[in-house]
């Protein structure tokens, strides 16, 4: 056996997306010789994923000719020759565009081939007493290996030329029946679990994702975040990504001593639970956080801003970005003012407005609002894109208004004159009642996600197109 011995680990795309061949640097002297088989610090410079292998296996072939495949594992994989020489064989086994997509090449010890979860892997040796080792992200188990897919080595579809025929290769009696291409049913991509899925948020996630199959919604009652059990019950290597739609919202009620236990429980203790499952799963983990976490000092907060919460909810909502932010792969989406399908404020002032009820509305709390539908646009966005990991601010744009603003416009809209609304401040509005301290000034900067490629519309737009619908289910 001849090597290549080379100084430069060199990167090499295939037609399989994902799936990338690597020259390794090979050090050889009188001796022998040397290579760094998986060096992460160097391949995740080189763009190779950091898929965080927990086992190592190899397999040593004692005659040429010996051919094993074409199976799809529900885990990544890094493989290589210590021995040897192989042909290797590999084909998209994913559902998806790239399906039945295939890449040959030959490889020795100065080679190395990454294949993601669901591409179909075979090799048949050249050599005799080749050893073919290849390091995994997962360990096997039973319900792992019920996720495989099969290719038969002999599809015509795919058409792998064999330097050794198979008639005169090893091969085992399993790997002779595997299925043809047109009876493969291609793996599926792992799944993204919404948690919270029938809030304002998640009832607009589920028809952001229409009938994805991937994306899978957890009411409470399906997914407690506050039962450990919940956590236990799921087999968390069948996802990629958590959505938390889920969260303590009642900002007076986390003021009381329940509320406060309560607001705890759900905003922090339960995102340290679901952070650490995200951690040691390799999940990618949405967030979303609220304009809360600041006092409204600033006119406008951006995403590096210290936090400093005013009251209790405000506290919890800080903490739980405080742990989510220790996730490596983690979006927390800050929003502001929610209007979404559910109880809240521009269906209350739609509903008063439609009875002549004449309200009193703060104006001086300052901000704008944020419709689910754009919020969870926003999260498919950021996630669809790979946009960097980390905190993004995400309200529908336009200019800042005040609540007393916002119901004047929800009362013009509605055929009512905006004189109907009384603007009081805070203080007025609150005075003798026990409610939770709040930040005058809630707008966000959106910098920061407009230069991720993700533009709401402005809220005003948004505002008409609610109020307009909201009206006529009143009517009805």
């Amino acid at each position: 056996m001849s090597i290549e011995f080379s100084k430069m680990l060199a990167v090499h795309e295939t037609p399989i997306p994902g799936v990338v061949l690597y020259d390794l640097p090979v050090h050889g002297d009188n001796r022998g010789w040397f290579k760094e088989n998986w060096q992460r610090e160097k391949m995740v410079a080189l763009g190779l994923p950091d898929f965080r292998p927990v086992q190592n296996n190899i397999s040593f072939n004692e005659k040429a000719g010996t051919t094993r495949g074409i199976h799809a594992e529900p885990w990544d994989k890094f493989i290589s020759v210590a021995t040897g020489r192989i042909f290797g064989a590999w084909v998209d086994l994913r559902h998806g565009p790239s399906f039945g997509a295939v890449f040959t090449a030959v490889l020795d010890p100065s080679q190395a081939i990454f294949i993601p979860r669901g591409v179909g892997n075979a090799f048949q040796t050249l050599e005799d007493s080749t050893a073919y080792t290849y390091l995994v992200n997962d360990h096997w188990s039973a319900d792992a290996q019920g996720q495989y897919t099969f290719l038969n080595l002999a599809d015509e579809t795919v058409a792998i030329e064999w330097p050794i025929p198979l008639s005169d290769a090893e091969l085992s009696e399993k790997d002779k029946a595997h299925p043809r291409l047109a009876d493969v049913v291609p793996m599926p991509p792992k799944k993204t679990l919404v948690v919270g899925a029938n809030g304002q948020l998640g009832k607009a996630l589920r028809k952001q994702y229409g009938g994805d199959s991937s994306v899978e919604f957890a009411s409470r009652g399906e997914f407690d975040l506050g039962s450990p059990d919940a956590f236990l019950a799921r087999n968390w290597k069948n996802y990629s990504t958590v959505v938390n739609a889920a969260a303590y919202t009642a900002v007076d009620a986390a003021e009381t001593p329940d509320g406060r236990a309560a607001a705890w429980a759900t905003n922090v203790t339960a995102m340290t639970q679901l952070a650490r499952i995200a951690i040691e799963h390799d999940l990618t983990l949405v967030h979303v956080s609220s304009d809360y976490v600041f006092d409204g000092a600033k006119e406008v907060h951006a995403e590096t801003e210290a936090f400093t919460p005013l009251g209790v909810y405000g506290q919890t909502k800080a903490a739980g970005d405080a742990v989510v932010s220790v996730v490596p792969r983690h979006y927390i989406v800050r929003t502001s003012w929610v209007i979404g399908e559910g109880n809240n404020f521009v269906r209350t002032m739609a509903s008063l407005a439609s009875r002549g009820v004449e309200p009193s509305v703060v104006n001086d709390q300052y901000g704008r609002l944020s419709f689910t539908e754009d919020i969870a646009a926003g999260i498919r966005h950021l996630l669809e894109t790979a946009a960097p990991y980390g905190t993004y601010n995400l309200s529908n744009d336009g200019e800042a208004q005040s609540w007393a603003d916002i119901a004047a416009d929800v009362y013009e809209l509605a055929g009512k004159s905006r004189s109907s609304v009384t603007g009081v401040s805070t203080k007025e509005y609150f005075e003798g009642k026990d409610a939770a301290p709040r930040p005058l000034n809630s707008v966000l900067d959106l910098s920061k996600i407009k230069a991720a490629g993700f533009d709401a519309p402005a809220a005003g737009l948004r505002l008409t197109e609610y109020v307009n619908s909201t009206m006529s289910g009143f009517s009805a």
